[in-house]
């Protein structure tokens, strides 16, 4: 009865995190409607109010945690820095994704979440020494393979992918080190970039380019907004990620760039030719065999961990 009411509360435990980790990608893949309704603001600025009221909200959530005194006490200098670069990593992939939406690149943007988790095990292997299975070198051959193909049908590097893949790549890896929890340490990181940020802002108010009540009341209202819009999914992930296998997690993250995809192509009609079908549908076949790979790798795990129990 024990072991069964056990088993129960962790069945109720892991669809509260499934739910809660489905819902923060779903939230990530309809992000290129929200920015869309700010095309009229310039991307750098988007970019730099987001992270000013992302700022501001994990300040308030913090203080409410009563977390702020011990947060202090946990920062140093190589704690500053860690997080200081990963910040910048986030302000270029923010700003990169942003423009791209508004610029009329949906889809390459999608382009680029797609291939993120292929990015990451290839920086595991080249930075961290990680030694990948087999049968993991196809799915990433096949990745570069397909952006090859895209580059020579594109007619140029397709540039936003991949800096969104490697700029995201590069922070996951600078977070593996990190030693503070989620919510502070998005804290710090926008932190580091509040005060260029706060500084670019006024500069462009000033100098008279500044969007902010100066467009309409619907892009400022969106711009202020913008820190609670970019913190609920990550509150809603940090939930529910502990509770929740990474293999399903693996699956689940495709969410977001195939809703992202299907709203590019969907709703603002992006160009889609054939030559993009077969440099995506290579690449989509690379993520099938990856995921597969890696759901094959963990079940014999469970069982080979099972059978030595």
């Amino acid at each position: 009865m024990i072991t069964t009411g056990w088993l129960e509360s962790g069945i109720i435990i892991m669809k509260k995190g499934l739910l809660s980790v489905f819902f923060a990608y779903a939230l990530w893949g309809f992000f290129p409607i929200y920015f869309k309704l700010l095309h009229e603001a310039p991307a750098l600025q988007i970019m730099t109010h987001r992270v000013t009221w992302s700022f501001f909200f994990f300040l308030i959530l913090i203080v409410l945690r009563k977390q702020l005194k011990s947060l202090f006490k946990l920062l140093n200098k190589r704690t500053i820095l860690i997080y200081t670069v990963a910040g910048i990593l986030l302000a270029g992939n923010w700003f990169t994704y942003v423009w791209g939406v508004n610029a009329g690149y949906v889809i390459e943007t999608s382009l680029g979440y797609f291939i993120n988790p292929l990015v990451s095990f290839m920086l595991g292997v080249l930075i961290l020494r990680e030694k990948l299975r087999p049968l993991q070198w196809v799915p990433i051959s096949l990745a570069v393979i397909g952006v090859i193909y895209l580059t020579i049908s594109y007619g140029r590097l397709p540039w936003i992918a991949l800096t969104l893949a490697f700029s995201f790549g590069f922070y996951g890896l600078i977070k593996k080190i990190a030693p503070l929890g989620s919510i502070q340490g998005l804290m710090i990181e926008t932190a580091a970039l509040f005060i260029p940020a706060i500084g670019f802002l006024l500069f462009s108010e000033f100098n008279g380019s500044g969007a902010f009540g100066h467009i309409s009341p619907l892009v400022t209202f969106l711009l202020i907004l913008s820190g609670v819009v970019t913190a609920i999914p990550l509150i809603l992930f940090a939930h529910g990620a502990p509770k929740v296998p990474l293999v399903t997690i693996g699956i689940i993250q495709y969410i977001a760039p195939t809703l992202q995809f299907l709203i590019g192509v969907f709703l603002y009609n992006e160009p889609f030719t054939h030559d993009r079908l077969i440099g995506f549908s290579i690449i989509w076949l690379a993520l099938v065999i990856f995921t597969f790979e890696g759901f094959n790798a963990h079940r014999h795990k469970l069982h080979h961990a099972s059978a030595n129990a």
